[in-house]
């Protein structure tokens, strides 16, 4: 039996905690808020699976890899959708009541590049909420022991493996030590003055690790969600809606999404979070999401807390098109981790957002995060006690390296110069919005790149619970703004312009609690 340690509480966390418990491992959740907290109860879409007439595996990894832009691991693709259907079945299991049609069966939606209708969704559009409380429960209801309220400040190491982790709770630091951590803390949207992210999510783990040694890669691919409502707090509107007919529209009414691409409003998310962002610009005010044709009863019954949300601001979807706005979602890349979620460090796993797992490439294919996080969670959990690789076996992956340096040539380095405003989260947070965010130029990552070098000199060691978070913030950035100079060409959600283009202005976002 082993001592294990499972930071993070979405699915990810949840389903390797509970694996582990059921191999026979003593398990502790530690999780910054509550259990059930974090990025997976915000979920709309759903969990894409295999069910639908004429779909395959083989077709869902072929969508994935198109998707990623041809940078995702061709292995991890097949991993993901071979061992999603047990997943999917074993949350049906413990509790989640995916949506069914009057036969029972489980009604499948469809979002962008998908060739296949193949999203189970719970509630509508509460799939998030479902599963984080069914699996929740099922932690209740076993003798895990659960750290509330506890920030990770960073892994302890002896012997060149990972033994366990330092807390920060009510102000004191603490220390668990563990033959095993796994970090399942999500990604670190808040890098970004726009965001769907809950409050949390700060890096905390994928800095920690960072500090500890652990290789990282594909940090300069951040998903900016298409469709975030331009109103108000930061609300997401899922994909599924336009998956079942909605439309965006221009100032005149015209579907310009088509423009960028032969798919439209079903392209891949890099693609219409571009087309989006452009044409704000050039018509100086948001675009608008168009589901009017899908009718009052089906957006009330598909989509209950979205059409709630809207009409608690004053929309009604049913009858006019709503203001949206790309906002940052998703981080594809992460800690580096094999196909069992074995990250360069012994001892340390990651698992769901917090990992590169290889699989989402440079653009995550929509609902494939929820799988993810099942699929990968129960194979690190399945892992705990093997024998841990090497670095330099094939269970390792090519692209384990040191976090690369900006590209000789760029216009700025590590020698510039500059004197930064006074530091403060909201100013970081709008310079990688302005300058790291959906559009991007050389000159600009160079600035950014010196300014949050300067800010990492000049801000004092951290202290409370926000400086912490500030400064894992701040590493982040810099690791993000270096890795996005690094790769020179574009590449799905990493997108480089000659010359600067205007970001769209939306107001600042404080995700809506739904």
């Amino acid at each position: 039996m082993m001592q294990v340690i499972v930071v993070g509480a979405g699915i990810a966390g949840l389903t390797a905690a509970l694996h582990a418990h059921e191999s026979g491992h003593s398990v502790t959740i530690v999780t910054k808020g509550r259990l059930g907290d974090g990025s997976t109860r915000y979920a709309q879409g759903g969990v894409a699976g295999v069910y639908g007439p004429g779909d395959s595996a083989a077709q869902h990894a072929a969508d994935t890899l198109v998707a990623g832009a041809d940078l995702s691991d061709a292995a991890a693709v097949e991993v993901l959708v071979t061992d999603g259907a047990a997943r999917i079945a074993e949350l049906i299991a413990r509790g989640v009541a995916f949506d069914r049609d009057a036969d029972g069966q489980l009604l499948l939606g469809r979002e962008a590049a998908h060739s296949h209708a193949r999203i189970v969704h719970a509630g509508g559009d509460a799939t998030g909420a479902a599963i984080s409380l069914a699996l929740a429960d099922a932690v209740r209801s076993t003798e895990i022991r659960i750290v509330q309220d506890a920030f990770l400040l960073d892994l302890l190491r002896s012997d060149g493996a990972v033994r366990g982790i330092r807390l920060l709770i009510d102000g004191d630091e603490r220390q668990l030590d563990a033959d095993a951590v796994v970090l399942a803390t999500g990604g670190a949207g808040h890098l970004y003055a726009h965001t769907t992210n809950p409050a949390g999510i700060t890096g905390d783990g994928i800095a920690a690790a960072l500090r500890a040694g652990a290789a990282v890669s594909d940090l300069e691919f951040m998903q900016f969600h298409p469709t975030v409502l331009a109103a108000g707090p930061a609300f997401l509107i899922s994909e599924a809606v336009r998956g079942e007919g909605a439309t965006l529209i221009d100032a005149a009414g015209r579907r310009f999404a088509f423009d960028a691409h032969p798919d439209g409003e079903l392209a891949p998310r890099d693609v219409v979070s571009r087309a989006i962002a452009r044409q704000a610009v050039a018509q100086g005010s948001p675009v608008r999401l168009d589901a009017t044709m899908l009718g009052a009863d089906l957006l009330a019954r598909r989509f209950p807390t979205i059409d709630r949300v809207t009409r608690e601001r004053g929309f009604d979807w049913a009858g006019e098109p709503i203001p949206v706005t790309p906002a940052a979602h998703y981080l594809m890349g992460g800690i580096d981790t094999d196909l069992d979620g074995r990250t360069t460090i012994t001892g340390l796993f990651a698992v769901g957002e917090t990992a590169r797992t290889g699989v989402h490439g440079a653009n995550r294919l929509a609902s494939n995060s929820l799988l993810e996080g099942a699929v990968f969670g129960a194979r690190a959990a399945a892992a705990l006690g093997r024998p841990w690789p090497a670095a330099s076996t094939a269970a390792f992956r090519s692209q384990f390296a040191p976090l690369p340096t900006p590209a000789s040539g760029s216009n700025r380095d590590r020698n510039t110069v500059v004197e930064p405003a006074e530091f403060s989260r909201a100013a970081l947070q709008r310079l990688m919005w302005e300058l790291v965010g959906l559009l991007r130029t050389d000159a600009g990552l160079g600035d950014a790149l010196a300014t949050i070098r300067a800010w990492r000199d000049l801000v004092p060691a951290p202290r409370t619970l926000s400086e912490h978070e500030d400064a894992n913030l701040l590493l982040l950035a810099e690791a993000t703004t270096t890795a996005a100079l690094a790769r020179t060409a574009s590449v799905g959600a990493h997108f480089r312009v000659a010359e600067p283009v205007e970001s769209p202005t939306v107001e600042a976002p404080v995700l809506e609690t739904v």
